[in-house]
Order: C-alpha cells, then structure tokens, then sequence
C-alpha cells in the first residue's frame, strides 16, 4: 500500500526539498497544477468556459505557521475574485478553500480562520458565485463545520466538503442534507487511523454510495467528487430514483485527469466542475494526488528520473 506512505511524505520537509529540485517534477506538477498566478491560471478559466465546464479554483498552500501568512491566504484569494469579476466570470468559477490555510491550526486559530474567510465569502457573494470550505484531517473537521455553519447564516450557498472514508460521515451527510447545504462527497486524501476511518478500499466505495444516497435523497445538492466510472453511474442512477433535475447536482473532477469525461458529462447535460488548483506552495496537494492513484505515481516514477 503506497498511499499511506506517499501521504506521510507530504509532511516531511526532507522529502519536499527532494520532491521539488528533482529534475522531471516540474513536467509532472504541469499536469495537476494551472500555473503559479492568477495572470496563468485566467485562461483556463475562458477555456472551460468556452467548453461548457464550470471550475472551483484552489489558492494551493496550506502549512502556514504565521498569522501573516494567513492574511496573505485571505488576501490572494481576494485577489482571484477581483480578477473573476473584471473578466465577468463569477457564475462560472468558485472557490474552494482549506481553512487550515487560513490559520485554523495557529493559536485561536478557529476565530483567525473564520474572520479571514468571511470576506472572502462575502466578496465570492457579490460577484454571484460561492466558497467551498474543503475538508482536511479528521481532527479539523468540528472547527471546519462550526465556521460553516456560521458563514451559512449570512451566505446560505457556502457549501462544503465530507469524506466517505471516515466513519463519521453518514451522520455529518443526514444533517446537512437536511438542512439544505451545498456539499461535495470525496472518498478522502488524508492518512487517517484505522480508529476513525475505513482503511480498505472497497469498505470505501461502499460508504460512499452510502453517503451520495444520503445527499441525493436529501434537501441540499450534491457534489460528486470521483473519477470512478462506477461511482459516477451509481450517482446517476440515484440522483434518477431521487427525482432530480440535472441542474439539481454537478460532478467535480481534478485539473488533469480524465479531461475527456468532463467534456463527456457536460455533453450530456450534466453540470461538470473541474476542481483547478493554482499557486507556489504545490507541494502538499500533489503528493495527495500521487497517492489517490498508483498511475500518477508511476507516471512521477518515470518522469523524475528524466532532465528538462
């Protein structure tokens, strides 16, 4: 199992110093990540536009350990959305956010994360589009869903995220498709302890329909993350049972992969969010993406052993 060992590299300093002067990771990166700017990152935003798609855009960076840096998070996604409204693209672009970028984990950090993602959300709102509070390690989830709550009160359209391979998710899916929220199901990228989550991955794929048929029977509107052929047809099939409209859920894929079933969906008529990840800090969100998968990993294996 190299999942579980490419996570626990995320952490490590030591594999990030390797990881990044390697000569083929760049190639590599390219693949999951738009660019390091906004100014790069615009024009895929047209692009999937042009195509039909809608995009949730990802300011990467999430290890900070100064308030500062938090300031500057906030600050940077201010930015993308200033840069949304001049190009008219707010209805077609929303963002997604790890509080923990936000200064979650720093001291107070609840309060510190919630003030700097509140105007976030706010200026998300005035342009006509949204935040979604991206869901991180299992121990950051209760903080995660108090300032959820609490930016529902003003923007009721913030949406956010759960992970099927927790256990606790069945019961965090019944209260939000109760109460009408927007919420992207993930199977989860974290290393997480056999004492809170499923470690096999057909426990995984279960709890997952478990979970969607929770959101589509429910009041909220669902967001399927997955490139799984299978998951994504059982999410048709239940959305079909459920009664739902096509405009009354979307599907959420990576910058990257499968880019011919993003068009594929869109086709169909099927809302298609390509989740689009932009900025320096690569690092930690592209060693989870090597880990969803042994082919990106393989992919890595080849290239980092090439020159540019």
């Amino acid at each position: 199992m190299l999942g579980p060992v490419i996570l626990a590299a995320s952490r490590s300093d030591k594999m990030r110093r390797f990881v990044s002067a390697a000569p083929g990771t760049k190639q590599v990166v390219a693949r999951f990540i738009a660019g390091e700017s906004v100014d790069q990152v615009v024009p895929i935003i047209v692009d999937a536009a042009d195509k039909g798609l809608e995009v949730t855009l990802d300011v990467v960076g999430e290890d900070i350990t100064t308030v500062e840096q938090s300031h500057a998070a906030r600050d940077a996604y201010l930015e993308l959305i200033d840069r949304l409204k001049d190009l008219g693209l707010g209805t077609k672009a929303e963002m997604s956010v790890k509080l923990s970028m936000f200064g979650q984990a720093l001291e107070g950090g609840h309060e510190l994360a919630l003030s700097n993602v509140r105007p976030v959300v706010e200026a998300a709102a005035a342009i006509g589009t949204t935040v979604t509070l991206d869901a991180e390690d299992h121990t950051t989830l209760d903080s995660m869903f108090a300032i959820h709550d609490a930016l529902r009160e003003d923007f009721p359209q913030t949406g956010c995220v759960i992970q099927a391979y927790l256990f606790r998710t069945e019961a965090d899916a019944r209260r939000l498709a109760a109460n009408g929220s927007r919420v992207r199901i993930v199977k989860g990228a974290y290393k997480e302890p056999a004492a809170v989550a499923y470690q096999d991955k057909a426990e995984i794929d279960k709890a997952y329909v478990r979970v969607l048929r929770i959101l589509m029977e429910g009041e909220g509107y669902p967001m399927i993350g997955s490139h799984d052929p299978r998951l994504i047809s059982i999410a048709q099939e239940l959305a079909r049972r459920a009664g739902r409209k096509l405009d009354e859920y979307e599907f959420q894929m990576l910058y990257g992969i499968r880019g011919d079933e993003h068009l594929r969906l869109a086709a169909e008529g099927h809302r298609m969010r390509v989740y689009t990840a932009y900025g320096t800090d690569w690092y930690g969100y592209f060693m989870r993406r090597l880990a969803e998968k042994p082919a990106n990993l393989l992919f890595f294996a080849r290239s980092i052993l090439t020159k540019d």
